[in-house]
């Protein structure tokens, strides 16, 4: 077993937010490390009903994209948030994706730019009340270089194994020996005997980020330049929906979990010692159900 449980990702989809409140103390009392919530269905408001339906446990966005409202409103909700939960919120931001620019009507500017520019506006507001810390997503070493300047943490979703202590080595070394500096992970995970079967699931769940040039411009990064490459003659060839067909085990077992319970218990320790602090485990299940994921979930790390 690790020597401490991982965060688990926590979604509130529409017709279930109130069961999510029931799974988040769920969560809470078998005491993993922290639930984070993705930009999906209001994050922000979710937070809010986490920090009424808990009492410990820390939650955070994971991210509140930089573009969907003003700096301003952002602070008042985060100082809320902040202040209500007990100081058990952390503020996760980013800069988002194309298909999240189309859905706010926003045109983004330069992402080390726009973010540099929204953290310090947002900490430069004191009328309410503290503020919470802030985390930036981050994926390539520009990005970690500027969470360690102006940020509290950072966290990467779906990042590669392999390459994590090249990436980190982008920060001090003081910021990556501070325990009060967040380093997460949002691992997609799938928990199952069937190991052909999660490999599967994962690729249904997964190819919509290699259709995403930011994400595939990291993985060149990383080592994955040919799987990159095939999937860039696929999206010109207009052939994007047989994506999941292309998504190689190679790629699989270096940027998400599968399998067994033992076997995902064990790549939790691997993305420690690769120098994650907090792994967070982004349950899926074959058949697309939250809740059961999560129980998988609960099974494997009792």
């Amino acid at each position: 077993m690790p020597a401490a449980l991982p965060a688990l990702a926590l979604m509130a989809n529409p017709g279930e937010r109130r069961a999510t409140l029931e799974l988040a103390r769920e969560i809470e009392h078998r005491g993993f490390a922290g639930i984070s919530v993705s930009s999906s269905f209001g994050n922000m408001s979710q937070c809010a009903g986490l920090a009424f339906a808990t009492e410990q446990i820390k939650f955070a966005t994971a991210i509140a994209p930089i573009y969907a409202q003003s700096v301003d409103e952002f602070a008042q909700n985060a100082a809320y948030l902040h202040e209500v939960s007990g100081g058990r919120f952390q503020f996760g931001i980013g800069i988002a994706h194309a298909p999240a620019y189309a859905r706010f009507e926003v045109k983004p500017g330069t992402p080390l730019d726009d973010t540099r520019a929204f953290v310090e506006k947002f900490k430069a507001h004191d009328q309410y009340g503290k503020l919470p810390p802030v985390i930036l997503a981050a994926l390539r070493k520009r990005m970690i270089a500027l969470a360690a300047e102006v940020g509290d943490g950072l966290i990467f979703a779906n990042g590669s194994r392999a390459y994590m202590p090249d990436s980190l080595a982008a920060l001090p070394e003081a910021k990556r020996r501070d325990p009060n500096f967040f380093i997460g992970n949002r691992v997609r995970t799938c928990i199952s005997d069937d190991v052909e079967e999660a490999k599967a699931a994962l690729r249904r769940s997964m190819a919509s980020y290699w259709l995403m040039p930011n994400y595939r411009n990291y993985w060149k990064e990383t080592g994955y330049a040919e799987e990159m490459a095939t999937a860039e003659k696929i999206i010109a060839e207009g052939r994007a929906a047989e994506m999941p067909n292309y998504l190689t085990d190679r790629w699989l077992a270096d940027c998400t979990l599968f399998g067994p319970a033992a076997r995902v218990r064990e790549g939790i320790e691997a993305w420690r010692e690769a120098g994650v602090t907090t792994p967070i485990v982004v349950p899926i299940s074959p058949d697309g159900d939250q809740a059961k994921a999560l129980r998988a979930a609960f099974k494997a790390f009792a």
